[in-house]
């Protein structure tokens, strides 16, 4: 009787464990619009919005150009990208990942936000077929409120 029990509780147990880091992910629906500043013939820019688009975010394009809103925004130069995006109160320059965004969307870090400076191939929107497969390693980085960073999450490192 004791075995059966088990076997029935195991997947309750299992579910509640791992509820809280699901519980915390914001889901599509609680997702916060993306507004983004882009360039209007950057190509890459806009496989990024596509690859955020199909992840379930809403995403609002303003094709001004990104530097002042960047420079209005607080991020310091040394973190630029060719986009510069706004969601939740946090700036998101360039090729971030959309597990990152939705990781600091559910921390609430005490930051600017987050940034992938440059447009490091292999990182979205910098993933298409005319890069032949190449992925460089490139770090996400949380840009503290003094402007320093660290890194967030690293990607395509050993």
């Amino acid at each position: 009787m004791q075995r059966r029990s088990l076997l029935l509780t195991a997947p309750a147990l299992l579910a509640a464990a791992t509820l809280p880091a699901w519980a915390a992910s914001p889901t599509a629906k609680d997702l916060p619009v993306l507004q983004v500043w882009k360039d209007p013939s950057c190509g890459c820019c806009k496989d990024w919005i596509s690859y955020l688009q199909r992840d379930g975010f809403q995403v609002q394009v303003f094709e001004t150009g990104n530097t002042a809103m960047r420079q209005r925004l607080g991020l310091p130069q040394k973190y630029a990208s060719c986009h510069t995006a706004l969601i939740g109160g946090y700036v998101v320059e360039g090729h971030v990942n959309a597990r990152e965004i939705r990781r600091l969307l559910a921390e609430k870090p005490k930051a600017i936000g987050l940034s992938v400076p440059g447009m490091p191939i292999g990182s979205p929107g910098m993933d298409g077929p005319e890069y032949g497969g190449r992925k460089d390693p490139y770090d996400v980085v949380l840009v503290l409120p003094d402007g320093k960073g660290r890194v967030y999450q690293s990607y395509f490192r050993s």
